[in-house]
């Protein structure tokens, strides 16, 4: 069943490109036409390439493991944030990081740093810094929260990008590219999707077209979240099964030697009896 149909796309805009003037050539491909000095993107192509990138980002969720979102636009941030919250995954709304992927190792710290405030808030050492300890490390706080918030349950890299604005979003491509990490994003006429694994041909401007593109993809996170539960769970039942199955058997064995056992020490008794019998007589 497909996710969504050209109409959705063609209702959301999705078909609305830049200025002709502003159109990145390497786009050429996924151009319909030009009609008052603007490119009209072919919502054919979108609609392959967004199931496609649906299929494949679905498989990736359904191994274990996290997709990145990254939207630091005005009109996506909220979209993105709200979206990527409900499947759990980890996002960047604010500023992206130089070093973000490429020096993870840093950033991992600054998560920590974050997370060790948290701890001073909770164990009582806070309310005994002075006032302007206590509002130095508020600030920081709230600067870490904004820059990091999104991404501070990542303990690892993450297994793709999903990208809003390849134009905007160039150091993270590049970072994900050195990285061999696959991305995943929205290419609008005056971007260029050579660098990008899973183009999806599409107005990255309106919020419509942002809203349903994410959405899609998000749907495709949900299904492979929810394979990989049925999966556990069919294990976990299948493993219950042979371990019942074989503490049966083990029973069942354990009262064939007891019977084995008593048969057997009554075919003993039996001639010591016959034979006290015959004493007697």
């Amino acid at each position: 069943m497909a996710r969504t149909t050209y109409q959705d796309l063609l209702d959301a805009g999705v078909h609305f490109g830049h200025l002709t003037r502003k159109w990145d050539p390497k786009m050429a491909q996924y151009i319909f036409m030009e009609r008052n000095g603007i490119h009209i993107i072919d919502l054919n192509k979108t609609l392959t390439k967004v199931e496609e990138a649906a299929s494949a980002i679905k498989q990736i969720v359904k191994s274990g493991r996290k997709v990145l979102f990254v939207a630091t636009k005005k009109q996506a941030k909220d979209i993105v944030a709200d979206y990527a919250k409900s499947v759990n995954m980890p996002y960047v709304t604010e500023r992206w990081l130089g070093g973000m992927l490429t020096n993870f190792a840093t950033v991992r710290k600054s998560i920590k740093k974050m997370s060790n405030i948290d701890k001073l808030t909770k164990d009582g050492t806070y309310s005994n810094l002075s006032k302007k300890e206590r509002l130095m490390i508020q600030r920081e706080r709230v600067k870490l929260e904004s820059l990091l918030g999104g991404i501070s349950d990542l303990n690892r890299l993450p297994a793709a990008l999903f990208l809003i604005d390849v134009k905007k979003e160039h150091i993270a491509v590049s970072e994900a590219l050195k990285l061999n990490i696959p991305t995943f994003a929205m290419v609008d006429t005056n971007s260029d999707p050579s660098n990008i694994d899973f183009p999806i041909p599409a107005n990255d401007d309106a919020t419509k077209s942002i809203s349903l593109v994410t959405g899609v993809i998000i749907q495709a996170i949900q299904e492979g979240l929810d394979e990989r539960k049925r999966e556990k769970d069919d294990e976990a039942e299948k493993e219950g099964a042979a371990a019942k199955a074989k503490a049966d058997g083990g029973d069942a064995e354990g009262g064939r030697k007891r019977r084995g056992a008593v048969t057997a020490e009554a075919e003993t008794e039996a001639p010591a009896a016959e034979a006290a019998e015959s004493t007697e007589e």
